[in-house]
């Protein structure tokens, strides 16, 4: 199974990409996780909240594959425990070759994408920056696949 994090921002601090490719490369053989980025739309003083979601759907939507399990992370979703995140993700790996979650960009995810995904997961009620969510998903993908393997990472 691949799982492509479809997150916001195409120049991360180091310290994410190094936090992020830490797990990535930890999650080998029967799971794969890969990033794909688009950019924020940019911010003006006359512009509209609106304006820049629209701008982030469009180019959310050409990254997102058609036969693909798509999953928002989003404040409102369920709340999930790892535990739960590792029983689902094996569900996903016997359901889909294919899972994409979304992260959105300052002003979040639009209304319009949110009502076509598949489902939406709040992984906390606080806001985290955009970036710092890349780092914090990859740990818990990493986890529930590791408790899945009996892998003593998550004790």
């Amino acid at each position: 199974m691949k799982i492509e994090l479809i997150a916001a921002g195409t120049k991360p601090p180091g310290w994410v990409r190094e936090g992020f490719n830490t797990y990535q490369g930890r999650m080998k053989g029967d799971c794969e996780l890969i990033l794909k980025e688009y950019p924020v739309a940019k911010r003006h003083k006359t512009g509209s909240i609106a304006k820049y979601a629209k701008e982030e759907e469009r180019a959310i939507r050409d990254l997102i594959h058609p036969r693909a399990l798509v999953i928002a992370l989003d404040k409102s979703g369920k709340s999930l425990d790892t535990e739960t995140l590792a029983s689902e993700m094996s569900g996903w790996m016997n359901e889909y070759p294919l899972v994409q979650l979304l992260i959105g960009g300052p002003d979040g995810l639009s209304s319009g994408l949110m009502r076509d995904v598949n489902r939406s997961i709040s992984v906390s009620l606080m806001t985290f920056p955009h970036f710092m969510m890349r780092v914090l998903i990859a740990e818990q993908l990493y986890r529930a696949w590791s408790i899945n393997r009996m892998h003593p990472y998550h004790k």
